[in-house]
C-alpha cells in the first residue's frame, strides 16, 4: 500500500466508513489527506505504526471527518498537541483513541479531548512519558468521566502520581486503568481508588522486595578455579 492507491480512494470511494492501515509503513500525508476529504463518512481510522504521518493529517480528520468515532495512532511519535487540538475540537464523536507511544502530546491534548469529546470511552496513553496528574485531572472533570470512560492504559508513564488516581475516583464508569511500570502509583494509592470504585481492575506491577542475606558469607578474592588448584 502505498499514497498513490490512497489518492485513488479518496477520489472513487466516498462511502468509505473503515479504514485499517495498520503498519502500512509507506503511507503519509499525502496519501491519507486525500482520503479525509473525499471520505466524508469515515467512522473508524487504523494507522499505527506509520510513522511518517504528521500532524497534517490529524488537522485533515478534523476538518473533514467529523464523524470518526475510532483513531488508533499508536507509535506515530511526530504527532502532536497542535493536530490533536484541531481533531478534538471537531470530531465530537470520539469513542476510542490509541495515542501509545505518541511521545509529543503533553496534557494538553488531554485538555482538549476532555472538553470537546464527551462520548470518550477507550483512551490509551501508553509511553506518553509527558503526561502529568494535571492531564488526569482534566480527564477526571470532563465531559467524558462519569457515565463514559470505560477504559484508561497508562503503563510507562513515569510522571503519573496516586494524585491521578484520586482524580479518577470521579470516574464512575471506569472499569479498567492499566499502570504498568508507573513507577510512582503506590499500592495505597491503588487501595483508595478501589475505595471508591470497587469493580475496578487494575493492573500494576511492583517489584518485590529483595530479602536481605540471613549470614552474608564474605567473597573470596580469587576465583573458585584457584582455590580448586
Amino acid at each position: 500500500m502505498n499514497d498513490t492507491a490512497l489518492r485513488h480512494i479518496g477520489r472513487y470511494c466516498p462511502e468509505l466508513s473503515t479504514l485499517n492501515l495498520q503498519n502500512c509503513s509507506r503511507v503519509s500525508d499525502e496519501g491519507l489527506i486525500p482520503v479525509c476529504r473525499g471520505c466524508h463518512k469515515l467512522q473508524s481510522m487504523s494507522v499505527s505504526s506509520c510513522t511518517l504521518l504528521t500532524d497534517a493529517l490529524l488537522t485533515a480528520l478534523g476538518n473533514n471527518c467529523l464523524r470518526l468515532r475510532i483513531l488508533e495512532v499508536a507509535g506515530c511519535s511526530q504527532l502532536s498537541d497542535a493536530g490533536f487540538q484541531v481533531l478534538a475540537r471537531n470530531c465530537h464523536e470520539l469513542e476510542k483513541m490509541d495515542l501509545e507511544e505518541c511521545i509529543q502530546i503533553t496534557d494538553s491534548t488531554l485538555l482538549q479531548l476532555s472538553l470537546h469529546c464527551p462520548r470518550l470511552q477507550v483512551l490509551s496513553l501508553s509511553h506518553c512519558e509527558l503526561i502529568t496528574d494535571e492531564g488526569i485531572q482534566h480527564l477526571g472533570h470532563g465531559a467524558c468521566a462519569h457515565d463514559r470512560l470505560h477504559v484508561l492504559e497508562l503503563d510507562n508513564c513515569p510522571l503519573v502520581t496516586d494524585r491521578s488516581l484520586e482524580h479518577l475516583q470521579a470516574c464512575t464508569s471506569l472499569q479498567r486503568v492499566e499502570l504498568y511500570d508507573c513507577q510512582q502509583i503506590t499500592r495505597a494509592g491503588i487501595k483508595r481508588l478501589r475505595a471508591h470504585l470497587p469493580d475496578i481492575k487494575i493492573h500494576a506491577y511492583f517489584a518485590p522486595n529483595t530479602p536481605p542475606q540471613a549470614n552474608p558469607q564474605p567473597r573470596p578474592r580469587i576465583c573458585r578455579c584457584c582455590l580448586i588448584l
